[in-house]
């Protein structure tokens, strides 16, 4: 019998090192820990990822250098790994063929095969915030970070990347502009990168033109975009910033299309659900929320006590219409009173005859009603 997590539809990762399971329709969150490990900050998860397409498996990557195995399967961890390697936290997590591939602040990319000599190990540069892989081809992954430029790697020849961005020209001051990618993600079905900036920037970038420098720009707000997802068309992507920001942003011409409210501290982590029109979001404010993206409606939201630094959404389609225990056990009480009351005998009653015997020989006279209190008064004035 599965374990109550699988129906989870949101994972996410606290500052405490806490594995937060959330089943948003019986809105009930559950806490999940490695063991009988003592909670701490050094422990802190600041990244996750899914470990097999069936999304019965995460590895969750914390800040002591240890990778955890959790299984949704069975409802616990069921075992952890030393990926202590290089300095700073893990800033991606990624799955090849079996092995697990980690990237962490100081530029080490590493590919954990089951022997160690077999291990392929890339410097992508110093100041990575984000590591992300694309999904449809594995082997192939983005790195970006501060004054370090967006890179594509391909795993299979790791001797120097495939695409190398280029820093936009000179501003009007004939000034160099800084560069700061903060978080990044591949567009399904071209080669092309959309990533956002420290320095409030969205851009996009295709590796198949001979043009190194961004295609599209567009800027939101004015303080620093921290996460950003595509939207399950892929047209546009949804940003959040360090201030609380979210807004939706659209990748064909760069203008902004909405923006999305509630929100109190900044946004740590968001991803669109693949096929529903539905973004979920975390941060410094301890809340998930999940919002509608055609109706910018906030359809859940939940406190969850500590800080928040990555999340994880299901990709079920019918999660939403699942019937939560109480929903069923209301449906089979109604059912159940509907057979009581139709088991019971129905007993007709005769209505009083509006006739009274007016003597003792019994004929019957039509009765006449007593004049009211009112029309008494009424005669006794007059």
């Amino acid at each position: 019998m599965a374990s109550p997590a699988r129906g989870n539809h949101v994972w996410v990762g606290s500052e405490t090192g806490i594995l937060k399971g959330i089943n948003l329709q019986k809105k009930q969150a559950t806490n999940y820990k490695f063991g009988d490990a003592v909670l701490s900050r050094h422990e802190a998860v600041t990244t996750m990822c899914w470990g097999d397409p069936y999304e019965s498996e995460i590895y969750v990557g914390c800040l002591d250098g240890s990778v955890k195995l959790f299984s949704t399967e069975k409802g616990k961890f069921t075992e952890s790994r030393d990926c202590r390697e290089g300095e700073g936290p893990f800033c991606g997590l990624a799955v090849l063929d079996g092995s697990l591939i980690t990237c962490v602040q100081s530029g080490l990319l590493k590919v954990w095969r089951d022997t160690s000599s077999e291990n392929v190990e890339i410097q992508v540069g110093p100041g990575v915030c984000r590591m992300c892989q694309n999904p449809e081809q594995l082997h192939r992954v983005a790195t970006g970070g501060k004054e370090n430029c967006l890179k594509v790697w391909d795993l299979h020849q790791p001797q120097e990347p495939i695409f190398r961005a280029k820093n936009v020209r000179n501003d009007w001051l004939d000034l160099r502009v800084p560069i700061w990618d903060r978080d990044m993600q591949f567009l399904p079905g071209s080669e092309k990168i959309v990533t956002c900036t420290g320095y409030h920037q969205v851009r996009l970038y295709d590796p198949s033109s001979p043009q190194r420098r961004p295609v599209l720009e567009a800027t939101f707000g004015e303080y620093p975009l921290t996460a950003l997802s595509l939207t399950p068309d892929a047209n546009a992507v949804v940003v959040g910033s360090s201030r609380g920001d979210v807004a939706v942003i659209d990748l064909r011409q760069g203008r902004l299309v909405k923006c999305l409210k509630g929100f109190a501290g900044s946004v740590r982590a968001i991803q669109c659900h693949p096929a529903l029109p539905l973004v979920a979001s975390c941060g410094l404010d301890r809340f998930l929320r999940v919002h509608n993206l055609h109706q910018k409606r906030l359809e859940h939201k939940v406190y969850l006590k500590s800080r928040l630094n990555c999340l994880l959404l299901t990709s079920r389609e019918k999660w939403e219409n699942e019937d939560s225990p109480a929903e069923l056990q209301s449906d089979v009480k109604e059912e159940e009173d509907d057979e009581i009351w139709n088991s019971m005998e129905v007993v007709a009653t005769k209505r009083k005859a509006e006739t009274q015997p007016c003597c003792e020989s019994g004929n019957k006279e039509p009765r006449k009603d007593k004049p009211s209190r009112k029309k008494k008064i009424r005669k006794a004035e007059s």
